[in-house]
């Protein structure tokens, strides 16, 4: 099988790359940082192949990635993570995400939707916050609950492969490293990485993990909006 995975250079991205390694198939690695992908290549030197390039840049993006062979899987899991001052509020910090989260997406998509086999798959990585309004998410959030839509939509409109939503709670990885706050339940990279490779093989239309933790803001996401901002405020102390 032919894998192509964005963001192969840490966290998931490169979890996910291993273990498709390791399972024998080809692995396009995709991602910003030369350096770690190559550490890939050593290891799996016939089976790993590295594009360098940076997802929020369509130029970039179409010269790596268009000379590609015909995928028959693609995990677009490029993104990253700041945290909004709503009352200070940093549009900035705000377009920084959503080029990255939901335009770097969307580069990718227009280049590599034609490249996925009939009856391949196409997988979106999103969050779980994308399930429930999280105050300092504003950012993240809204590219996630964006990417959420589009997965959704492009599963009825790309009848020829099976199209997945990615829905991880936290995850230990450089980014939630960063975070200062409570993460419950919070499981590995490999914890997710089976997760989602499990998913995928069932062609899962949303993969979400891990799910004691899921399904309660699943839950939460049912009532009606001013309980679910009471439970949420009541929650976080604000």
């Amino acid at each position: 099988m032919k894998v192509l995975i964005t963001g192969a250079t840490s966290g998931i991205g490169e979890q996910l790359a291993l273990d498709y390694l390791r399972g024998g198939h080809d692995v396009f690695c995709c991602g910003r940082k030369i350096s770690a992908l190559s550490k890939l290549e050593k290891d799996h030197p016939d089976a790993a192949h590295l594009h360098s390039f940076d997802v929020g840049d369509l130029a970039e993006c179409t010269e790596s990635l268009q000379n590609i062979p015909q995928l028959d899987l693609v995990i677009l899991n490029a993104g990253t993570c700041e945290y909004v001052n709503a009352r200070k509020f940093d549009a900035e910090l705000f377009a920084r995400v959503i080029k990255t989260n939901l335009i770097g997406t969307a580069n990718c998509l227009q280049i590599l939707i034609p490249k996925i086999k009939e009856k391949g798959a196409l997988a979106l990585m999103g969050s779980s916050s994308s399930f429930l309004p999280l105050p300092r998410a504003e950012a993240y959030g809204a590219s996630k609950a964006a990417l959420d839509y589009l997965a959704q939509t492009l599963q009825i409109s790309l009848g020829h492969i099976n199209v997945s939503y990615i829905a991880p709670g936290f995850v230990e990885t450089p980014l939630t490293d960063k975070n200062n706050f409570p993460m419950p339940m919070r499981v590995g990279v490999e914890f997710a990485s089976k997760s989602i490779r499990k998913g995928l093989d069932r062609s899962k239309r949303e993969i979400h993990f891990p799910q004691k933790f899921t399904f309660a803001l699943k839950i939460i996401g049912l009532l009606p909006k001013s309980v679910q901002q009471f439970l949420i405020k009541k929650a976080l102390a604000y």
